[in-house]
């Protein structure tokens, strides 16, 4: 299959795709701070970059795009792989996979504890919460 937009087109749209402050990571921070939490975003110190760090705690949160990390829930519809151009996107998704596994092992060899929260579960906001609960709460 062909790409059916010209390639300024395309350019244009994949330019307009942002790494911060998506939704589902609004909807995450809005409910950890509603639990009483404070945090910092994108730690450009650690692997990676965290969405949300809770350095006394040693504890990260990442927040990730179904489409763009690959999810593997099988009741996830955005984790499905374009049928187009795949010689771009299955290295492009991969590689994704690949580094998020590298950062979190390196967070984790570092003493940190590691919650990866993908943009499906956050639909469901009383199952986030307690997820979260559980995570924050622990020590």
């Amino acid at each position: 299959m062909t790409d059916k937009i010209d390639p300024a087109r395309r350019s244009a749209n994949m330019a307009a795709i942002r790494s911060k402050d998506t939704k589902p990571e609004l909807i995450v921070r809005r409910q950890v701070h509603a639990m009483g939490y404070r945090y910092r975003l994108h730690g450009r110190a650690l692997p990676g970059k965290p969405d949300l760090v809770f350095a006394p705690r040693r504890k990260v949160i990442f927040v990730h795009g179904c489409f763009w990390h690959g999810c593997e829930r099988k009741d996830c519809a955005d984790a499905r792989r374009p049928k187009s151009n795949k010689t771009y996107w299955n290295p492009k998704i991969d590689g994704n996979k690949a580094r998020d596994k590298r950062n979190i092992s390196t967070l984790k060899k570092d003493g940190w504890r590691i919650l990866v929260i993908w943009d499906c579960e956050t639909r469901d906001e009383v199952r986030l919460l307690k997820k979260l609960e559980r995570f924050l709460g622990a020590a």
